[in-house]
């Protein structure tokens, strides 16, 4: 099997630690992974702010990074998506195809595609997850409660199986956290709001840290945790599904 990391730009300029995880997770999967230097966004801030058609060049750079590989892997739910539903916007090549069709999500790779469910990790803290809106709704990570179907996650069943940790229930799993992109620009004192009720979410039942398969929601809830000196941490989920105690 060989795989395509995909590390989104926000990701590569501020967490980059978070794409040195997530290539260290698929190695010890036994994985061949491939990080194609020429990478760059995968179209999704211009898209979202009305310049899709101006977005096509950079999806088209994307279809000529991955189209070898196997599998493309991203720790980012919402630039999968984009991959997935967006890229319906330019020729539908057997190349584009094959693109739309295997770029995942890391938790859904490793427990769809390599039926995996525990990676040996170890984190002895507890931890509260944040299920992000293009992941949850978008991807179907999980069953979002206004479906009213069998309760999955598939980030929870990964991290159930980590050593020492402690998950927290939380009022709203599933509610937004108020970052949305774009929508954390033009409706800021909103979004800020939002974001302030899912911390306190996690506050209240005593949460260390706060996890997500996404980083851009994350960086939305630490900025408003160093502005305001809370007591609680943000980790991606690849950190903990990477972690183990010396």
């Amino acid at each position: 099997m060989n795989v395509g990391l995909f590390i989104p730009c926000y990701i590569n300029q501020f967490y980059p630690h978070v794409g040195i995880a997530a290539l260290e997770l698929l190695e010890k999967q036994g994985i061949s992974v491939v990080y194609p230097r020429t990478q760059t966004c995968c179209g999704q801030p211009t898209a979202n702010s009305g310049f899709e058609a101006e977005s096509r060049g950079i999806y088209k750079l994307f279809v000529n990074n991955f189209q070898s590989v196997d599998y493309i892997v991203s720790p980012s739910g919402s630039c999968v998506h984009h991959v997935r539903d967006h890229y319906d916007t330019i020729e539908q090549t057997g190349n584009v195809e094959h693109i739309r069709k295997n770029t995942y999500e890391v938790c859904e790779f490793l427990v769809k595609i390599l039926g995996k469910d525990n990676c040996n990790a170890e984190f002895p803290y507890r931890v509260g997850l944040h299920q992000s809106c293009h992941g949850l709704r978008g991807l179907r990570l999980g069953a979002s409660s206004e479906l009213q179907i069998d309760p999955f996650s598939y980030p929870s069943q990964l991290l159930k199986n980590v050593k020492g940790i402690q998950l927290v229930d939380l009022h709203r799993s599933d509610e937004c956290c108020g970052f949305g992109g774009t929508f954390a620009i033009t409706e800021e004192a909103v979004s800020i709001k939002m974001g302030v009720d899912r911390i306190h979410d996690h506050l209240l039942h005593h949460a260390e840290v706060i996890t997500a398969t996404d980083m851009s929601c994350l960086m939305h809830l630490e900025g408003i945790i160093k502005r305001r000196k809370l007591p609680i941490q943000v980790k991606h989920i690849v950190e903990i599904l990477n972690s183990t105690v010396q």
